[in-house]
């Protein structure tokens, strides 16, 4: 091992655990393993995800990326196990933030997956434009979730910064109601298969691309199912009106009204946001800043509520006074929304050009 490696530790070395072990060690990591099924993390050193099974106390980032149910459980092993920042793949996040007040620990969810199953499907390039959500609280440590937002951005990931709560509201629509809505559509077309055998051999690309994500396996979906029930509820009664709302459209033949609902569709999802590349595209924004706990979490969620990506972020400490400058790299089209809110919240920013 080169001793000057930044060191990394994965808990569960399953598709998404895997898949950051290999980001982290493309990276010149060195990464460990360990995961409940010993085969399974022998596995992973076996094929090159993971460098050493095990438990490295000295890891100054650990990935807990287990099922939701055993998800406390092995966030408190790491804390007490190892000395650095701890985050989770979680897909909901209100429970375990309220169950777990750590400054090391913040809770993250990578919005990435894979067809692909177990260690042997894992690939760092799922990450690669992916949103991953980090869901700091009051007490999160600053300078750790500013070393983890560069980490993951680093992997490629667009790091998007809220409350655990909102988080859970807002996957409830775009994740959690939509595998739903896809089971429920497959086992429809699997029911009505059995008195119509052809059917599903008619299943084109659109209906594929929507059922895809209906092969998720059924196990993980309950503990999702069960944690975020709230939001879920809500959300599918609201679908449930709009369902009803189309049928009567069909029904009545209102052509203007299935117009109305399918152009905003058309457009809405015409419009879903794309990652920038090019520097000429990106501004620097400095943002000074007291040198007060919170900081670096209230800016990153102000630019979340005002749908500003942030590219890049670092932290230049003053050598004199309490003050230091938080410095973000964000989109060009994106600068004077971000800029109006700053200022509004008292912030005094200046911009840069990086091209």
């Amino acid at each position: 091992m080169n001793n000057n490696a930044r060191r990394g530790q994965i808990v569960g070395t399953g598709l998404i655990g895997g898949s950051v072990a290999l980001a982290l060690g493309e990276a010149g990591w060195h990464v460990t393993g360990f995961d409940i099924d010993a085969q399974r993390a022998e596995r992973a050193r076996e094929i090159g995800v993971i460098d050493a099974v095990g438990i490295d106390p000295e890891a100054e980032l650990t990935v807990v990326a287990v099922p939701a149910g055993a998800l406390e459980k092995e966030i408190r092993n790491a804390l007490q196990q190892t000395k650095g920042m701890v985050t989770d793949t979680g897909s909901v996040k209100a429970m375990v933030a309220r169950s777990i007040d750590n400054p090391r620990f913040v809770p993250g969810h990578p919005m990435a997956g894979s067809e692909q199953d177990g260690v042997d499907g894992a690939d760092q390039q799922i990450f690669e434009g992916a949103v991953w959500v980090l869901t700091p609280t009051e007490g999160t440590d600053d300078l750790g979730l500013r070393q983890l937002q560069t980490v993951l951005s680093s992997m490629g990931c667009d790091v998007v910064t809220m409350t655990p709560e909102r988080h859970d509201a807002l996957v409830a629509i775009v994740s959690h109601v939509p595998h739903l809505t896809a089971a429920s559509l497959m086992c429809l077309a699997d029911d009505r298969a059995l008195d119509d055998a052809p059917l599903l051999r008619l299943a084109a690309g659109g209906f594929r691309d929507m059922t895809r994500i209906a092969a998720g396996h059924p196990e993980i979906w309950l503990d999702i199912c069960e944690q975020n029930s709230e939001a879920i509820v809500a959300v599918l009664d609201e679908f449930s009106d709009r369902i009803s709302n189309v049928r009567s459209l069909v029904a009545e033949a209102d052509r203007d009204g299935l117009t109305t609902v399918l152009s905003q569709a058309r457009r809405a999802r015409t419009n879903l946001p794309s990652r920038y590349v090019r520097p000429q595209d990106l501004i620097e924004i400095r943002i000074p800043i007291p040198d007060r706990k919170g900081q670096i979490a209230n800016i990153t969620m102000l630019a979340a509520d005002c749908d500003v990506n942030i590219a890049d972020i670092e932290v230049a400490h003053s050598t004199e006074g309490a003050e230091g400058v938080l410095v973000l790299v964000v989109a060009r089209a994106e600068v004077q929304r971000f800029l109006a809110v700053l200022a509004g919240q008292g912030y005094k920013p200046t911009t840069r050009e990086l091209a």
